[in-house]
């Protein structure tokens, strides 16, 4: 199916789903975040697509692992963006 010819997904939807240098304003897919440690409730500021495992500062519990891609929350953490 033609994308511009499809009334019922809105056109921020179809932008989304488009890889980030395809998209009519090229954006980047990461961001930061605020995570929130699950032992001492401590919250540090973390990049999305961290390419190394970050640790409390407080507790020295892992608050993610790395994947290669977007990091991975470790089990008890929260975010919000």
């Amino acid at each position: 199916k033609n994308d511009k010819n499809n009334l019922n997904i809105p056109i921020q939807e179809i932008e989304k789903m488009k890889h980030k240098s395809q998209r009519m304003t090229p954006c980047p897919d990461s961001f930061f975040m605020r995570v929130k440690c699950g032992n001492c409730s401590t919250i540090s500021t973390i990049f999305s697509h961290s390419q190394t495992n970050v640790q409390c500062e407080k507790c020295q519990n892992l608050l993610c692992k790395t994947t290669g891609g977007k990091a991975k929350l470790t089990e008890g953490s929260s975010y919000k963006l």
